[in-house]
C-alpha cells in the first residue's frame, strides 16, 4: 500500500471506485455493443459466422496477451501512464473499426482493441491495492463491480438502438467517443498511486523472474483458475448470444439486453453482498458461499434443459444466479493473488487476467462454436467451466488451508 495514499486522493473513496470502473468498462463495452449487429456486420462485409467469430477471438487473444506486460510496465513506470497509452491506442482502433471495408480490417483491429483494453483492468485491480487496506481494498473492489456492472448492461442496449437506427459503423464511432471521454477524465483525474520506493527495475533479467516467480508457484496459479476460469460459465452465454438469443430463445437483436441486464443486475448484487461481508466473513467462507450458489444452479440449468425446450421466461434466470454467485467471491480471490507478492501487485494482476482472458479466448474461438447449436451443450459446458475453478480452489484449500483464514489478510 502507497504510504501516501491520503494524500494523493483526497475525494471519497466512492469516486475513486468510479473512475476506476470507467476503466474496467472499456472491456465489456468492447464486447457487448457489437453483438447485437453480429448479422449486419456480416452482411455488409460478406463474412461468414466463422470469421464474425474471429472478431470475437481476435478481440480476446490480443486481450490475453498484453495483459502480461501491462501490470508489469505499471510496476516500473507507473500506473498512469500505462492506463493513459492503453486507452490512446484504443481509441484508434476503434476508429480503425469503423473504418474497415473488409472483415480482415475487422478483425485486425478488433485485435489492436483487444491489445489496448487491459490496461485499465489491469491496473485499476493495482491501484486499488495501492490505495487501501485488505478489508476497505474489498469494499472497493465490490464497488467498481458494481459500477463496473452498468456497463454490459447498457451496452447491447446501446449497439442495438445504433445498429437499427444508424448502421454498425456508428457503433465503433460511438466506442471512440468512449475512448476519448476516458482518456480526457482519466488524464484530468487519476493520480499517480505507485510509490517511488515500490517500483520495480525495467530490466528484462528482473521481468523474466517476476514472471517465474509468479508462474511457478503452484498457490498463484490455482487461484487464478479459481477466479479466472468459473467466469466462462456466464461467459459462453454473452459469446453465443447471438445463436442462444437469437436461434434457440427467439429474441429479436432489439430483444438481446435482457441477458445482460439480468446477468449484470446478478454481478450488481453479488458484488454488493462481498462488500458488506468485507471484514466480517472469513475470505475462503465467502469463496465457499459464491461456489455453492454457482453449483447449485449450474446444476438446476443442466436438469432444467433436459426436461424442458428453452423459453426466455426461465432460461435467463439461471444465467443471474450463476453471475450473482461469481461476483460474491470474485474480489475476495483477486486480493488473495494481489496479496501473495506485494511487490508485484501490478504483474501479479497480469497474469491474473493473462490466464482468464486466455481461457476467454479459447471459449470464444473453440469451444462456444462447438456448443452453441444446443442449449444442453451450453448448459454442460457452463458446468464444466465452473467445475475446473471449483477443483482447482478446493485443492488449494486442501493443501494450504490457511489461504483466506484470517479476516483481514496482510
Amino acid at each position: 500500500m502507497n504510504p501516501d495514499a491520503a494524500q494523493i486522493w483526497r475525494a471519497p473513496r466512492w469516486a475513486l471506485a468510479v473512475l476506476l470502473a470507467l476503466l474496467g468498462m472499456l472491456g465489456p463495452f468492447s464486447i457487448d455493443t457489437y453483438l447485437p449487429a453480429f448479422s449486419g456486420i456480416a452482411r455488409s462485409l460478406g463474412a461468414t459466422p466463422g470469421e464474425m467469430q474471429q472478431t470475437l477471438s481476435a478481440y480476446l487473444f490480443g486481450f490475453a496477451f498484453m495483459n502480461l506486460f501491462h501490470g508489469a510496465l505499471s510496476d516500473s513506470l507507473g500506473r498512469r501512464p500505462v492506463v493513459l497509452w492503453g486507452i490512446a491506442v484504443f481509441t484508434l482502433a476503434s476508429a480503425g473499426c469503423a473504418l474497415s471495408q473488409s472483415i480482415g480490417q475487422l478483425v485486425f483491429f478488433r485485435a489492436l482493441q483487444g491489445l489496448s483494453t487491459g490496461a485499465g483492468i489491469v491496473v485499476s485491480r493495482a491501484v486499488i491495492r495501492d490505495m487501501f487496506p485488505p478489508a476497505q481494498a474489498q469494499k472497493v473492489m465490490s464497488q467498481v463491480t458494481i459500477y463496473f456492472g452498468v456497463a454490459p448492461a447498457i451496452a447491447p442496449i446501446i449497439g442495438g438502438w445504433l445498429f437499427v437506427h444508424l448502421d454498425w459503423h456508428s457503433i465503433f464511432w460511438f466506442l471512440t467517443f468512449v475512448g476519448v471521454a476516458l482518456w480526457t477524465a482519466n488524464y484530468k483525474l487519476l493520480p499517480e498511486t505507485l510509490h517511488l520506493s515500490h517500483r520495480q527495475p525495467f530490466e528484462v533479467g528482473h521481468l523474466m523472474r517476476g514472471y517465474w516467480q509468479l508462474g511457478s508457484n503452484p498457490r498463484f496459479f490455482l487461484l487464478a483458475l479459481a477466479s479466472g476460469i468459473p467466469f466462462n460459465g456466464m461467459f459462453l452465454y454473452v459469446l453465443s448470444a447471438p445463436a442462444f438469443l437469437g436461434d434457440h430463445l427467439q429474441l429479436s437483436p432489439a430483444q438481446f439486453f435482457w441477458l445482460f441486464l439480468l446477468t449484470i443486475a446478478g454481478i450488481m448484487l453479488g458484488a454488493w453482498c462481498s462488500g458488506r461481508m468485507a471484514g466480517r466473513l472469513p475470505p475462503k467462507q465467502q469463496i465457499r458461499y459464491g461456489f455453492s450458489v454457482m453449483l447449485g444452479i449450474s446444476v438446476v440449468n443442466v436438469v432444467a434443459n433436459l426436461l424442458f425446450a428453452p423459453h426466455a421466461a426461465w432460461a435467463l434466470f439461471p444465467i443471474a444466479i450463476f453471475a450473482f454467485g461469481w461476483a460474491l467471491m470474485v474480489p475476495v480471490v483477486t486480493l488473495l493473488v494481489l496479496d501473495l507478492h506485494p511487490e508485484r501487485r501490478g504483474m501479479a494482476s497480469s497474469v491474473q487476467a493473462f490466464i482468464g482472458s486466455t481461457a476467454n479466448g479459447i471459449v470464444a474461438g473453440v469451444v462456444a462454436p462447438l456448443v452453441m447449436h444446443s442449449t444442453v451443450a451450453l448448459a454442460l459446458t457452463s458446468i464444466g467451466m465452473l467445475c475446473i475453478g471449483l477443483l482447482a480452489w478446493l485443492w488449494l484449500h486442501r493443501r494450504w488451508p490457511e489461504i483466506g483464514r484470517a479476516i483481514d489478510g496482510h
